[in-house]
């Protein structure tokens, strides 16, 4: 069985990266985005297994994206992934799954599907 994820991140770059790592992983990306409004699109349209999402981005941050796809789907299970320091309290009472920090390890990331994704 295939997972289908999608990847949000407002940096091309990184979302690139992060892409090709999953994909060299055999985890199907269905759908990226760059921002917490196209996030909820994407999966209310994709249903996608997993979401990766970075917690900072301009206007529609990640926490905008968690809200709306908890709304949609409270058992959703959502990876917001970080390289800032600035959001540990916001990041305390969020429902994310996890909190995955960059730069992205892909050993760490492989545990965390396993544990929540692999029924």
């Amino acid at each position: 069985m295939s997972i289908k994820a999608i990847v949000i991140d407002d940096s091309n770059d990184i979302k690139r990266v992060f892409v090709e790592l999953l994909q060299f992983n055999n985890i199907q990306v269905v759908g990226t985005g760059s921002n917490g409004r196209e996030a909820a699109e994407l999966y209310q349209k994709l249903k996608p297994d997993v979401v990766f999402m970075d917690a900072m981005m301009p206007r529609y941050d990640g926490f905008y994206g968690l809200e709306k796809i908890r709304e949609q789907d409270p058992k959703s299970i959502v990876f917001l992934v970080t390289g800032s320091i600035n959001v540990e309290d916001k990041l305390d009472n969020c429902n994310a799954t996890a909190i995955l920090p960059k730069p992205i390890d892909m050993s760490m990331i492989m545990d965390t599907i396993g544990r929540f994704c692999m029924h």
